[in-house]
């Protein structure tokens, strides 16, 4: 049987200096999850009536994510973010204050199957103590996407949700930041936080996997974008196919390789998702196609 994914954290809308889009990492990941027919459930808070709200509800319901799970705020409105973008692809994150996901409440019951959270959405106490509550009820694997933005790029906050998790998915940078103020390297930081695997992606250089003692477990080059528009919610793409993959029992090197290639494609939309999820079909198709992990006796 699949397992559940349960995705906790933000929910918001990016602004772009040419329109507005739904976003927010686990946002992103969780209509993914979605659109490739895993089962996910998703825990998020928005404002209660407000425009952006509405988009994020509309994004949710298009990509067939099931909105139960999204708590309304009365007092807070729903997230923004602006975003400045450079030549290249590349973009930089202006993350507004006090939005309905800081005041994130904690899901009722143990989550059981696989959790994912992130540390954007632990920036203030209310949803950073529903978050860790959820997580450590959780009795399967925990992933942590350790985004290290401003306001959350701490190295206390860092180690308190690197102790909570089981798998981490970080890019080249975070890992450096990591070994900086931790002073170890990767096996190091491994064997200190107690965790299982580390994913990591290196945009145009691909990704990879790492295992018990910090050894190399899988790896793969990058994919070419030949019609970049940006690479916001690239990351986050690799994760929710890896995520994918896990909960329906996919081998994992072909997992990794779907992953590669799923965050190559949404280079090459503007914003994390596609306007339309039917451009997703041949991603969820693909993904159901690949072979299932080897029974253990």
């Amino acid at each position: 049987m699949p397992s559940l994914v349960h995705v906790i954290g933000e929910a918001l809308v990016d602004e772009f200096h040419d329109g507005h889009v739904a976003g927010g990492a686990p946002f992103n990941v969780a209509r993914s999850l979605a659109a490739l027919r895993a089962p996910v459930r998703f825990i998020s808070r928005i404002g209660e009536g407000d425009a952006a709200g509405r988009l994020v509800l509309d994004s949710a319901v298009r990509f067939g994510l099931d909105v139960a799970g999204i708590q309304r705020d009365a007092r807070h409105a729903t997230g923004r973010v602006s975003v400045h973008e450079s030549a290249g692809g590349g973009h930089r994150f202006e993350i507004h204050a006090d939005a309905a996901w800081d005041h994130l409440e904690a899901p009722a019951g143990p989550a059981a199957g696989i959790v994912y959270f992130g540390s954007l959405a632990q920036r203030h106490a209310p949803s950073r103590a529903a978050i860790r509550a959820a997580v450590k009820r959780a009795p399967g694997l925990r992933l942590l996407d350790l985004n290290l933005r401003p306001g959350t790029d701490t190295p206390a906050l860092a180690a308190e949700s690197l102790m909570l998790a089981d798998w981490v998915k970080i890019n080249e940078d975070e890992l450096d930041r990591l070994q900086a103020w931790f002073e170890a390297d990767l096996a190091g930081l491994m064997a200190r936080f107690a965790l299982q695997c580390v994913v990591i992606t290196r945009g145009e250089a691909g990704y990879a996997m790492y295992g018990e003692q910090g050894q190399l477990v899988s790896s793969g080059v990058g994919v070419p974008q030949p019609a970049l528009v940006d690479t916001v919610g690239a990351g986050d793409a690799f994760t929710a196919m890896l995520l994918a993959g896990l909960a329906l029992r996919r081998q994992l090197p072909d997992t990794l390789a779907l992953a590669n290639r799923y965050a190559a494609m949404i280079c090459g939309v503007r914003g994390p998702l596609p306007l339309d999820p039917v451009r997703l079909t041949p991603w969820r198709e693909a993904l159901h196609a690949l072979p299932a992990e080897e029974a253990h006796a």
